[in-house]
């Protein structure tokens, strides 16, 4: 199909990586220079505080009111009216508001891609900063008289360039799997019934082990003799948690993109992810340790 021909070539495109790479590492160092207080604005930004992906929900906003600024055009240049051409220009500006939103929310999340989606979530930002400054002239050249019509052909410009911003956008959750929850697969497999999987005495203090409980990656962990389970497959991108970090005496912390999580119930410490852990239920019987999923 076209469409996936355009995503392949996007993603074969090598001299894109010097711009990707510096842009990336300011972003990166932009929230590290703030100190605590970035790391709080960036969780805030991935939608930590949403328990869901952040910036999905507001790109609605811009592409809703843009949506609708388009229709109002379109009615007026059929039957011309005052109302109209106020609702359009009301609606270009809440999309201008909401795009400002929209953009910060897409940056921190796209700063911790990597590969073909950060190529992609390259295109799609210069797309979507383009389209933006096509409304931003539209907004101001509207208010005239003498250059409306060059303000509303300006919009259905942006409208076509933030279509195709949508469409990769789009492309991004859920043919690269950003802003997902990996583990959301793997809840239909995670046992019911309590599965054994290692011998207790195999398992040593403080090292995080990876095992397998009917097909779902399970981490285990013993902390002052007492074990704990979360799903091994961090909720952000996938990676496996067990080649993470051990963190004080609660905590995991992702080796691909530093993700933290809760042993004791696999909540979200500190983002990128925005979905916690699935957690599961430990006991030990006849020398094995036997898990399965919590009941929520």
């Amino acid at each position: 199909m076209a469409t996936e021909t355009m995503i392949d070539l996007i993603g074969e495109q090598k001299w894109l990586d010097p711009l990707e790479d510096s842009v990336q590492e300011a972003v990166k160092d932009a929230f590290a220079a703030a100190g605590p207080s970035g790391g709080e604005i960036k969780d805030f930004l991935h939608g930590k505080w949403l328990g869901h992906a952040l910036h999905p929900a507001l790109t609605d906003i811009p592409v809703g009111a843009w949506t609708g600024a388009m229709a109002f055009d379109v009615m007026d240049m059929v039957g011309s009216g005052r109302e109209l051409r106020a609702g359009a220009d009301a609606l270009v500006g809440i999309g201008l508001l909401g795009a400002v939103g929209s953009a910060l929310t897409g940056t921190a999340d796209w700063a911790d891609s990597y590969g073909r989606a950060r190529k992609i979530g390259v295109v799609h930002g210069v797309l979507n900063v383009a389209a933006t400054a096509l409304y931003a002239t539209s907004f101001f050249l509207r208010r005239n008289r003498r250059s409306r019509s060059t303000g509303v052909a300006l919009s259905m410009m942006g409208y076509a360039l933030a279509s195709a911003s949508a469409y990769l956008g789009g492309h991004l959750v859920l043919g690269e799997q950003m802003g997902v929850d990996h583990t959301a697969t793997a809840d239909a497999g995670q046992p019911e019934k309590f599965t054994a999987v290692m011998l207790e005495s195999d398992l040593e203090e403080r090292k995080l082990t990876r095992v397998d409980a009917g097909g779902v990656a399970v981490l285990l962990v013993r902390l002052d003799g007492q074990i704990q389970a979360i799903a091994n497959t961090c909720t952000h991108m996938g990676g496996p948690l067990n080649e993470g970090k051990l963190i004080g005496d609660h905590a995991v912390e992702c080796p691909w993109h530093c993700s933290r999580f809760s042993l004791r119930d696999g909540s979200v410490i500190d983002g990128p992810a925005t979905f916690p852990e699935p957690q599961f239920e430990v006991r030990v019987r006849k020398g094995h340790i036997e898990v399965r999923a919590a009941k929520k």
